[in-house]
């Protein structure tokens, strides 16, 4: 259904990747990438469409993410490249239109910001009274609702005056007040935005939430839920102090309260402040970012791809790639040269070296690609990771065998003095 809804965006979103190449002008230098009366007719020609049929699948495919806008030109968003491949990213791009709902319809010339402004704040309680309603409900009824929930938001917004009370006597006299604005014909306009982009089907004066709709209202409405239940204090934080926040937990409270911090916050900025985290010093908070970034799946893939080439980042970019693109996570570090792996298990033993006990770091040993303590250390020493001597250190104070950790000491000063 999210498909067949979608289906004209992405026709165009295609024509528009093949047609109009790096550098062409296919959109006005207006900051929105509105298309170009030319390149409108074009595309009309081309899929046997009028230009205004164009310019609304446009407009739709900006609002799903399925073209991405930067500055006054736009390109390719990744769930038009996942279009043909991947279920998620259709569905994604739907929720991301059914989010823009208020966008997608022009709203009544004729009434105040505001007072749209308030319907649109209403219309979640609206949706989920639809949802729990499960079928047709008379717009009468929604009516009511509507004016129940504007009342409480302004209610909401009053404000108590604090400080001494002025004298009602050298008050002015009261004006009368316009009344308020009927929301019959707002309630109208968001009931016509809503069906135009599928979440429901409204006429005959009433409405009913489409399959997909209540699909659509039910994952919001677990989100909330799942933010809710988010431990004290952690859901409101920044992505480095929510990662220390998890660094206690088991692997599977770990990926709640990630789904939980990601659940209250724009995917993209998210994904943003996870990454800036990942490039601080503490390794641990490196690793424990990308778990989190595997929560957020294929929306995260291209601020991944992109940093794939930082060297810090580098091994853990490259495994999150091979685990999003179906590689056993088992066999994912296959993707990895020998001298990359050797870097990430340094980093892996400075997060050890820093949070864990010796015994772990120990235990870490035996994670290394090479077969040999001598050719590990040989590996280490060149790899050049900044942590290097403190892990080699670490670890020579806490292995139980006096010549190896004679050996590891040895190595640990050579790479301290510069020396081979």
């Amino acid at each position: 259904m999210a498909r067949s809804g979608l289906a004209g965006a992405a026709r165009v979103a295609h024509w528009a990747d093949a047609a109009l190449g790096p550098g062409r002008d296919g959109g006005r230098a207006d900051g929105k990438a509105t298309l170009s009366d030319e390149t409108a007719e074009r595309a009309a020609a081309d899929l046997g469409l009028t230009p205004a049929q164009i310019r609304a699948d446009w407009d739709t495919a900006r609002l799903a993410g399925l073209v991405e806008v930067h500055g006054d030109s736009a390109r390719p968003g990744w769930r038009l490249r996942a279009w043909d491949r991947d279920d998620s990213a259709v569905l994604r791009g739907w929720v991301a239109l059914f989010d823009a709902w208020s966008l997608a319809h022009p709203e009544p010339a004729d009434h105040e910001p505001a007072a749209v402004a308030e319907v649109v704040s209403a219309m979640p309680q609206v949706l989920s009274f639809l949802q729990l309603s499960a079928g047709p409900v008379p717009v009468e009824q929604l009516l009511d609702l509507l004016e129940q929930r504007v009342t409480e938001l302004r209610t909401e917004r009053c404000e108590i005056p604090y400080g001494p009370r002025p004298d009602p006597a050298a008050q002015p006299e009261p004006q009368p007040q316009p009344a308020d604005a009927p929301l019959e014909p707002l309630l109208d306009w968001a009931l016509h935005a809503l069906a135009s982009v599928g979440a429901l089907t409204y006429g005959d004066g009433q409405a009913t939430l489409t399959p997909l709709g209540s699909w659509a209202v039910w994952v919001k409405l677990e989100q909330i839920c799942v933010a809710a239940q988010s431990p004290a204090g952690n859901i409101e934080v920044g992505a480095e102090e929510m990662l220390r926040g998890c660094a206690q937990l088991r692997p599977n409270a770990a990926r709640a309260e990630y789904r939980a911090w990601l659940a209250a916050r724009p995917v993209g900025s998210a994904v943003t402040e996870l990454i800036e985290a990942a490039r601080g010093e503490d390794a641990l908070l490196r690793g424990l970012a990308f778990e989190a970034l595997r929560v957020v799946g294929a929306p995260a893939e291209p601020d991944v791809r992109a940093v794939a080439e930082e060297p810090t980042l580098r091994p853990y970019a490259l495994l999150w790639l091979a685990e999003h693109d179906g590689h056993d996570p088992e066999d994912a570090h296959e993707v990895l040269t020998r001298e990359e792996a050797t870097w990430l298990w340094v980093d892996t033993a400075a997060a050890v070296a820093d949070h864990g006990e010796a015994p772990l770091l120990v235990r870490h040993l035996e994670s290394a690609v090479q077969p040999t303590v001598p050719m590990l250390l040989d590996e280490v020493r060149a790899v050049g990771h900044p942590r290097t001597v403190q892990v080699l250190v670490a670890l020579a104070a806490a292995h139980p065998d006096p010549a190896l950790a004679k050996a590891v000491r040895r190595a640990a000063f050579q790479v301290h003095t510069g020396r081979s």
